[in-house]
């Protein structure tokens, strides 16, 4: 038989089977702002209006739905509700087509579009973009897409560079930015500056308060949660970070710190914590404070007391972060003996006393005994408080003195400067020659990088120093109050505090207590006077 073709006529479109499209389409819309402008066509509602007529007008489409985001960004899908529950209904087979306003409006990330946009035509649902013309079934339809997305994705760099620019400048002109609906204490003022909730101010002074009597940041939300008070954000209970976020926040003392953090990648929006890649601006005296300097400066002290320390605590009452074991360096914490019976007796004690390698021989003590050896420590200080406080006051003002560190500091950063400009010099010759490096080159700039590490080290040492003696200067200051508060308030015999004003007094004067094994305790206190006692009999 001879050879012969039939051809077989066409009966479906062009596109494979899988993407065949319906006679009759079932169409939704989506219709997405970034902003709250009003303008026509960007408002929500037009966009809203015009898609549900558009559809409609069609007598081959089965109108669905417009899904919607409103003040949402379109550079992730993450948190765009809208979007993503239409993506849920197309995959289940609720939806054929999607009709939006732009590729821009659809998605400025050019994976994330991409990649949707293929999900979408592997389970037969198209899109169709309005203002490009584009249908994505089309053979050019992915070309153009990515080409478009690619021109968002640019489009939402550049306005991100130029937001950030305006950012910066901002901070470089002094201007502090606040979410004021979370942050406790202040509100936005007449002028955008920070002004006190005289409410919420009494809160943040409750919690610098409550630290510096001995209680940790646990103890601290715990009490807050006893007391009713609500947390920052509104919600009954309060967090550790939050407590510790306000006891080192330096806006409560008056001052702001800008640029604390900085957004990594403009598509994910990730924030990253300030560590030196970007400028910082510090503005001293901004507003009006909630916590003097010099009570927050000694707060920053014992937050780095506690620190160094290392160990846990409790920080259930005052003698809490104060006792220390003289043989592991631990804290003592409070015990219940004989908790069940007629004996039961509370006594602290090293927390690590039988957890360590070699057992602590430091003696546990009652609240009697520490008391009695506070009162024999400190009884020099309240027998001659007002020479003691002139003392304290002298040499706060001596510490407060940092003129040559400030002079050394000055010099020390100028040095960097230059070092850092000598070395951008030799780099961007270097960049503009045609050959490779020379050893000369390397030589320059090995001898530059050490020398900046080595300025870089001294200064910071300097830093710390200057940052010390006023941190020191500022606990004087504190101490002096103190006392002279607490005698101004004594009712004990002979003009002395009396038994029940001890505990309130031990925290404020006191820095720290190392109990030997040898039964003496080493009182350290906030005047840098030191003075040892023998532990009393337990009977005392």
């Amino acid at each position: 038989m001879a050879r012969s073709i039939t051809v077989i006529p066409q009966t479906r479109t062009l596109h494979a089977p899988c993407l065949a499209r319906p006679i009759r389409r079932r169409v939704a819309g989506y219709a997405r702002v970034s902003t709250d402008s009003d303008e026509q066509f960007t408002s929500y509602e037009a966009q809203v209006d015009y898609y549900t007529h558009y559809i409609q007008s069609h007598p081959d489409w089965d109108f669905v739905k417009v899904y919607t985001d409103e003040g949402i960004s379109a550079l992730s899908t993450r948190n765009r509700d809208g979007f993503n529950s239409m993506i849920t209904d197309a995959l289940a087979g609720k939806i054929d087509l999607i009709v939006t306003k732009s590729v821009s409006r659809f998605a400025r990330n050019t994976v994330d579009s991409l990649t949707t946009i293929r999900k979408l035509k592997e389970h037969n649902v198209e899109c169709y973009f309005e203002k490009e013309g584009i249908y994505t079934f089309d053979g050019k339809g992915e070309l153009l897409l990515t080409i478009m997305s690619s021109l968002a994705q640019e489009e939402s760099r550049s306005i991100s560079e130029n937001v950030t620019w305006g950012k910066r400048k901002q901070f470089a002109d002094g201007k502090v930015t606040l979410g004021y609906r979370h942050f406790l204490g202040y509100d936005k003022g007449p002028d955008g500056n920070l002004v006190i909730n005289p409410e919420q101010a009494e809160t943040v002074r409750l919690i610098f308060r409550k630290f510096m009597d001995g209680l940790t940041p646990i103890g601290i939300c715990k009490l807050l949660e006893e007391m009713q008070i609500p947390s920052p954000s509104g919600k009954k209970n309060w967090s550790k970070e939050t407590v510790k976020s306000i006891l080192t926040n330096e806006k409560y003392k008056g001052d702001a710190l800008l640029q604390k953090t900085f957004t990594v990648d403009y598509l994910t929006k990730k924030h990253k914590a300030n560590e030196g890649e970007v400028p910082q601006y510090y503005i001293t005296g901004n507003h009006e404070a909630i916590i003097p300097r010099a009570e927050f400066d000694q707060v920053q002290a014992e937050i780095a007391r506690r620190k160094q320390l290392g160990r846990a605590f409790s920080g259930h009452g005052v003698y809490a972060t104060k006792l220390v074991c003289g043989d592991c360096g631990g804290f003592y914490g409070q015990k219940i003996w004989h908790s069940t019976s007629e004996n039961r007796k509370k006594v602290w004690r090293c927390n690590h006393k039988y957890t360590n390698t070699e057992r602590c021989t430091t003696p546990s003590l009652t609240e009697k005994q520490i008391q009695l050896m506070f009162m024999e420590a400190a009884a020099p200080l309240f027998a001659d408080h007002t020479a003691v406080c002139e003392k304290c006051e002298a040499r706060a003002a001596e510490l407060a003195d940092t003129a040559r560190l400030d002079a050394q500091i000055g010099k020390l950063q100028a040095t960097l400067q230059r070092i850092a400009d000598e070395n951008r010099a030799m780099i961007h010759q270097q960049a503009g020659g045609s050959g490779s490096p020379s050893e000369s080159f390397h030589s320059r700039s090995q001898r530059l990088t050490k020398q900046y590490a080595e300025a870089e080290a001294k200064l910071s040492k300097l830093t710390q120093e200057r940052d010390s003696r006023i941190g020191r200067s500022a606990e004087m200051l504190q101490f002096a109050e103190a006392l002279r508060e607490i005698m101004g308030e004594a009712s004990g015999p002979d003009g002395m505090p009396a038994a029940s004003q001890l505990e309130q007094a031990f925290p404020r004067l006191v820095r720290q207590v190392t109990v030997r094994s040898n039964s003496t305790a080493v009182f350290e206190f906030r005047n840098e006077s030191k003075k040892t006692v023998r532990v009393p009999a337990w009977d005392s």
